[in-house]
């Protein structure tokens, strides 16, 4: 009984228990517990930075979207070219300047589909509209559906922990998605 009040006063002085951050999260922050709540403020911050990241990478501006983007540990990618997902984010001086070489000039405008925020996570979704010079193809619209997950740090700043991007802004037809579907 002791130990029910006790975990009921403790539950009550905190923020809801869904925000709760597991055993796991607390440990990799180096033991801190971090806030519960997300607020529009941070939201509205959080899609600057990524409409900024996302103009910068397209032009080639690689040193400008590093310093926008801090790219966790953990981070996932699931890439706009399919295959299995990349753990980690290669920032050394050489996979920067090969970026830089690829992205190759263009403009990029975003459209916020939806935001989500629970404990110390913040999701958006967005159109990330496109229109660029990318690796030897000429200049074209690269629109990408794009899904940002971002952590906040004990630091109380954001790392992006996970990216799903896809070009299937425009629709496809189902004969088509079963080609993609094959690999073919």
């Amino acid at each position: 009984m002791m130990l029910e009040r006790i975990a009921g006063a403790l539950l009550g002085c905190l923020c809801s228990l869904s925000c709760l951050p597991s055993l796991r999260a607390i440990r990799r922050q180096g033991g801190v517990a971090l806030s519960c709540t997300v607020t529009d403020e941070e939201l509205t911050a959080l899609v600057h930075r990524i409409t900024d990241a996302a103009e910068a990478l397209i032009r080639g501006d690689i040193e400008r979207y590093a310093a926008r983007i801090k790219h966790a540990d953990d981070y996932t990618l699931m890439s706009p070219y399919g295959g299995d997902p990349v753990r980690g984010f290669d920032d050394s001086e050489g996979a920067l300047e090969a970026l830089a070489q690829f992205f190759r000039g263009g403009e990029a405008k975003v459209e916020v589909v939806e935001t989500y925020a629970s404990g110390d996570l913040a999701v958006l979704v967005v159109i990330e509209r496109q229109h660029g010079t990318i690796g030897d193809l000429p200049e074209q619209d690269w629109s990408l559906r794009v899904t940002w997950v971002f952590r906040r740090t004990p630091e109380s700043d954001w790392e992006l922990v996970h990216r799903h991007a896809d070009a299937l802004v425009h629709p496809i037809d189902h004969e088509r998605l079963g080609v993609l579907a094959r690999g073919e």
